[in-house]
């Protein structure tokens, strides 16, 4: 399945909000360096979703707000 994520990196609180059914808002408290702000959306994906972090994975947007990626 494919989810279409917006990021926002530098969020005061950290929250994953449904658009519809494949859209995604993600914010994160990290900053948007080193791929940590990537790192915090999979986490926060894989608790929302209740799965292990191995199972998402990053096909696009890796330096965007705009990512999608694929939960297997």
């Amino acid at each position: 399945m494919k989810l279409f994520i917006t990021v926002t990196p530098n969020a005061r609180t950290e929250s994953v909000a449904q658009k519809d059914e494949h859209h995604y808002t993600v914010k994160v408290n990290a900053p948007p360096t080193d791929g940590k702000a990537n790192t915090a959306a999979i986490r926060l994906l894989a608790q929302h979703f209740n799965i292990p972090k191995s199972r998402i994975t990053l096909l696009s947007g890796h330096t965007s707000r705009k990512k999608i990626v694929e939960i297997i």
